[in-house]
């Protein structure tokens, strides 16, 4: 009789802890296949598809759209099609790897070290995908089908296995199948190869408390199986769960528990006030990371704040001069980008981030490079993603890589890597009409520049009154990693690179 299996929301990136379910791909009754989308959700930082790791029919989703999920907590469970135990061996195609953007190989004879570890990841996910990070497929997922020997069942452990050969090769007997090297039956990582212990098992163990390194493995050559750490955490608790899953019925309630409290209470009066209440807005996604990080931004760095005034009217008439000679020219935001660079190679104390050990011990962790964070407003919130590498990029560059994370960030489809990897952050509030801001330091990183917004002022030029562009540069950073005078340092090197644009442009 076949187990019903209970996929796990998986962590989808940067160790974020939960979810919201947008919608469901499939529905209970459907039949699914390896690495299908069945569920698209919205983290943190961006609205992902999740792909499922097992094959068969879809018994239990776990969860209604809009409703927040839980890393590690069960997201649908699926039944796999019976097979049958005592079923007469046939023939069936196995799915070589395809080569990939990781390097993976296209093609291996049979008995290679690669088709071990194939062969061993089969064993363990029993024809469940042990990858779920998103942009990622499984082993055997793509390339061509071929026809194979017939499967073998070992007498001593009940497990099936399959080892595809080359078009025209001979079928191996059991013999030369048991000659084949244990060590080699290693589960298979994107990217490298992981322990005897696939990904799954390895993290169910971690969550758990469980030593790896003591624990007896039932599967071939002492293979460390699921059922091993599963057994090893509380049998009564993995019955429990197996028995809960083909129990639809008694998931709804709590689901649709909270919502009749909230509808009610909207009508009634608030106690402090006595006005009456019209909405309750869940804090989550999004807006709940963002509130997290400021907190702890102003908890955690004593932070100040320097400022001033720039004429921007050099700057202005250098892009004008350009826009002549092109149709592509950059953006402002660009141009002060390039600044920024170059500024945070003279000062590298504000392109850092302070590490603190477990014992208390601080220390401050410089880089060799800038990933540039841009503060980009969306409707799902504020988001910061960063421009890798950005001190190597023209300011054209910039401006490309610019619009397109801005782009993305606001279809909600940046990647966690983009969203999360910054070391300063530049943040044009001006596009709101506004001149200044005492922002918040975008934890864990130490600084972040604010541009205003430019406009005609009154100011002195040659000792004569004029009409100039002027801005405000605000800077807020860390003074645990420097003092006022590199602060100051550094935002008098950007404006006057704005002031004087042309004389540091010929320079970089």
């Amino acid at each position: 009789m076949s187990e019903t299996r209970v996929f796990l929301l998986p962590d989808l990136g940067e160790g974020l802890t939960e979810a919201e379910l947008v919608s469901w791909h499939v529905a209970v009754g459907d039949t699914i296949s390896v690495d299908q989308p069945i569920a698209e959700v919205e983290t943190a930082k961006s609205t992902v598809e999740v792909p499922s790791p097992y094959a068969g029919i879809v018994a239990e989703l776990h969860g209604q759209p809009g409703e927040t999920l839980d890393v590690g907590k069960p997201l649908i469970s699926v039944t796999p099609v019976s097979v049958g135990a005592a079923a007469a061996p046939v023939a069936e195609p196995v799915v070589e790897p395809a080569e990939t953007e990781l390097g993976g190989p296209l093609g291996e004879p049979a008995g290679t070290p690669a088709q071990a570890e194939a062969e061993a990841y089969r064993e363990e996910e029993k024809a469940g995908s042990g990858n779920v990070l998103i942009g990622y497929g499984t082993p055997g997922g793509h390339g061509v089908a071929r026809r194979t020997r017939a499967r073998k069942t070992s007498a001593a452990s009940g497990s099936v296995g399959t080892l595809p050969l080359e078009d025209g090769a001979a079928d191996a007997g059991p013999a030369e199948s048991a000659d084949l090297d244990l060590s080699l039956l290693r589960t298979r990582v994107p990217g490298k190869l992981g322990a005897v212990i696939s990904p799954l098992v390895r993290r169910m163990a971690r969550e758990h408390g469980v030593d790896l390194g003591a624990l007896p493995g039932s599967g071939e050559g002492g293979l460390i199986m699921r059922r091993d750490v599963e057994a090893a955490i509380s049998t009564p608790a993995v019955e429990e769960s197996a028995v809960a899953a083909p129990q639809p019925v008694a998931e709804p309630a709590p689901v649709a528990a909270p919502v009749e409290p909230r509808q009610s209470e909207t009508q009634g009066v608030d106690a402090r006030t006595g006005l009456g209440i019209a909405a309750r807005t869940p804090v989550k996604g999004v807006r709940k990371v963002v509130a997290t990080n400021m907190a702890r931004s102003r908890s955690e760095i004593p932070e100040a704040t320097v400022w001033v005034d720039v004429d921007a009217t050099g700057l202005m008439e250098l892009r004008e001069g350009l826009k002549s000679d092109s149709d592509q020219v950059p953006g402002l935001l660009a141009f002060i980008a390039r600044f920024v660079t170059a500024g945070l190679k003279r000062f590298p104390e504000l392109n850092t981030r302070i590490e603190t050990a477990e014992d208390g011990s601080q220390e401050i962790v410089s880089f060799d490079g800038v990933n540039l964070g841009i503060a980009a407003q969306t409707d799902r919130g504020l988001v910061v993603p960063s421009v890798r590498a950005a001190e190597k990029l023209t300011a054209r560059e910039l401006d490309a890589e610019i619009r397109r994370l801005t782009d993305v960030a606001r279809q909600g489809k940046a990647t966690p890597t983009e969203l999360g990897s910054g070391t300063f952050t530049l943040n044009n509030y001006g596009v709101f009409g506004v001149d200044g801001s005492a922002a918040i330091i975008n934890h864990p990183e130490v600084a972040i520049l604010g541009v205003g917004r430019i406009i005609d002022k009154p100011w002195v030029v040659n000792g004569e009154l004029a009409v100039r562009k002027v801005t405000e540069l605000t800077l807020t950073f860390d003074h645990r990693v420097c003092d006022g005078g590199t602060a100051a340092g550094f935002l008098r090197f950007i404006a006057d690179a704005i002031e004087n644009p042309t004389t540091l442009l010929a320079d970089l």
